[in-house]
């Protein structure tokens, strides 16, 4: 167990980085889940994991790759929203086909590839620390301004067919907010701890969490608390951080004895 790279500076930028993740990607997740479609999530992150892996074989940067393709999946989610949880799992499918092959068929994906599925959070640098504090400062206020219209669309569906508006554009803003957010959490901590990131916090939320507001940063906070001592623990270790991090959350979610949410 090496202690001394806890406080080495040479982590503190990845730190940073995953830290700013932990404490968005559980919103977004509460969301999701408001809407019944955690899966989406995990589309995503596949869908940013193989288009990062196809930028880099193209020779475009990683994080543009993951992001255009996470935003594809978000509008062909919202264009086929009618498909549910199949349109998940079609694209869940496509991105794994098309990760499984690049990485099979090219010396650099194969690397790449393990560094997306492991969580090779110490890897990243400057660039994804400053592309994820502008779009966690974008997507904050975003989310203060969609947070009414997503509760109505939830619980009051006829609320805007009333009053003669039309809700899709809000909810097809959200989709692509949520497909962005989550590929950059894909690329910078790895396609299963950001999964883990959105899908565990919230579920404790809506256990314990007495109103709405709380239950917001309630899954913030466990979201970021987590991350940390994962973060801890896989560095004096000398293990991947994705899986110490998935594991560590489930572990969480047994030792609460969360069996399930209030929708």
């Amino acid at each position: 167990m090496n202690l001394e790279l806890l406080f080495d500076p040479l982590f503190r930028v990845p730190f940073f980085t995953g830290l700013l993740l932990a404490g968005l990607l559980p919103l977004i997740g509460m969301y999701l889940r408001l809407r019944g479609e955690w899966l989406a999530a995990l589309a995503f992150a596949q869908m940013a994991s193989a288009g990062a892996l196809l930028a880099m074989v193209l020779g475009w940067p990683m994080l543009a790759g993951g992001a255009l393709a996470a935003l594809l999946a978000a509008l062909a989610k919202g264009f086929a929203a009618a498909a549910g949880a199949n349109a998940y799992a079609l694209m869940m499918l496509l991105a794994w086909g098309a990760g499984v092959l690049l990485v099979a068929n090219h010396p650099l994906a194969e690397q790449a590839g393990h560094a997306l599925f492991d969580g090779q959070l110490y890897f990243t640098g400057e660039g994804h620390l400053l592309a994820v504090g502008l779009v966690c400062a974008g997507a904050v206020p975003v989310l203060l301004r969609l947070n009414r219209p997503l509760l109505l669309a939830r619980f009051f569906p006829e609320f805007h067919q009333a009053r003669g508006l039309d809700a899709r554009p809000r909810l097809m803003l959200f989709d692509l907010l949520a497909g962005v957010v989550i590929a950059l959490a894909t690329v910078s901590i790895g396609v299963m701890a950001a999964f883990a990131l959105v899908f565990v916090p919230p579920l404790v939320a809506y256990r314990f969490g007495r109103s709405w507001r709380v239950g917001l940063g309630l899954a913030a906070l466990v979201g970021m608390g987590g991350y940390s001592l994962a973060f801890a623990l896989s560095l004096a270790f000398d293990q991947p951080f994705g899986p110490v991090c998935a594991v560590l959350l489930v572990g969480l979610i047994l030792l609460l004895g969360v069996k399930s949410d209030r929708l």
